[in-house]
């Protein structure tokens, strides 16, 4: 059977409340106190209670920023200054989720793929965890690259082929996105719902051939793609950073389409919506878990993890569905010592969905 054996998750040191950050996008965003008041609405109702970032501006006095001018008037940070931290701290923030998903496990890897959408380079993120955790020149890897939200599942998917045709595979992946250095400073729809969610983090898990009881099967995936969603969710670069197109629409494009795709890939493993004993939903937005939540007639407790990480994370970009995947794992799964069901969903430009199902025995 391939299990997932190990998962870790880390964020980086600076916490930021919603409270703190709204003063400093008051400032960048507000022209006048109309546009703070509906900014300062806005942050109240986005269910996240706080955020982490490589970055200490988002919640210090202008006096004290060290990454953005102090004269907004200034250009803002170029792709180049952006790279360059996501060069210092990606691999930092790597290597913590690799340590919480456990050193000597990880250093038992055969393969390497590393995901990201927040920061290229090469020799990239890939070679750098190889060397961080000294593992033999001989290590296979891949990066995973600029697919958004449901790259951790994508990640998986690959993993999970490489085991199938390496039984010996020991396939770690690594997910590490720092959002929050693609700040915007034109106050568009756009940039200032991107501002509203988005957070730094990373995740860590360990694929493999296992035929114990210890960690969560892999049973199927299942992909689709909505094309009338296209241009309601894009990444794309620019001279001052990556920029995220996010509209309102998605929750509605979810509600019309999200059953009748869960319901393929749940016949595809063999279940129904009722079997399903945990929703592990990436929480992009309060709303989208809302609408999926009500759309397939979910109690509260099997989609609880799903609004509990984005109150305590906000939107980490890949990891989040790992994040969330973390908390149904430890605190239900481990807890309840019986088996159960869960089915994780992401979702990233195109509009695109990814599924898994995973069993707990």
């Amino acid at each position: 059977m391939i299990k997932i054996s190990a998962l870790g998750t880390a964020v980086p040191d600076f916490e930021h409340t919603q409270d703190q950050i709204l003063p400093f996008m008051q400032n960048i965003y507000a022209a006048d106190s109309n546009e703070a008041r509906k900014i300062r609405f806005l942050y109240h109702q986005s269910g996240i209670q706080k955020r982490y970032s490589v970055l200490k501006d988002y919640s210090s006095p202008k006096e004290e920023w060290t990454f953005y001018s102090q004269n907004l008037d200034n250009a803002f940070p170029s792709l180049e200054k952006r790279m360059r931290c996501y060069k210092n701290e990606a691999l930092k923030l790597a290597v913590k989720a690799i340590e919480n998903l456990g050193l000597t496990k990880a250093r038992e890897a055969t393969h390497v793929i590393s995901v990201s959408c927040t920061g290229m380079s090469a020799p990239g993120l890939d070679l750098e965890i190889i060397a961080a955790l000294q593992l033999s020149n001989d290590t296979e890897r891949s990066s995973i690259n600029f697919m958004g939200c449901y790259a951790a599942i994508h990640g998986m998917k690959q993993a999970t082929a490489i085991c199938k045709a390496n039984p010996n595979a020991k396939v770690l992946v690594v997910c590490v996105e720092l959002c929050t250095l693609h700040f915007q400073k034109e106050a568009t729809g756009d940039n200032i719902m991107s501002s509203m969610l988005f957070a730094d983090g990373a995740a860590a898990i360990l694929i493999e051939n296992n035929d114990s009881n210890e960690g969560l099967t892999i049973e199927s995936f299942y992909a689709s793609i909505l094309p009338k969603g296209e241009k309601d969710m894009a990444w794309e670069l620019s001279s001052t950073g990556f920029q995220m197109t996010l509209t309102g629409y998605i929750p509605d494009l979810l509600a019309a389409d999200f059953k009748p795709l869960i319901e393929r890939a749940l016949h595809k493993a063999n279940k129904s919506i009722e079997e399903v004993d945990y929703w592990c939903i990436h929480p992009g937005g309060k709303k989208i878990v809302d609408v999926i939540k009500e759309n397939l007639g979910i109690e509260s407790s099997k989609i609880e993890n799903s609004y509990g990480v984005l109150n305590d994370y906000g939107n980490m970009s890949s990891p989040t569905v790992l994040f969330v995947l973390k908390r149904i794992w430890e605190n239900h799964l481990k807890a309840a010592h019986k088996p159960a069901t869960i089915v994780g969903a992401a979702f990233g430009p195109g509009l695109t969905m990814e599924t898994f199902t995973l069993s707990y025995a």
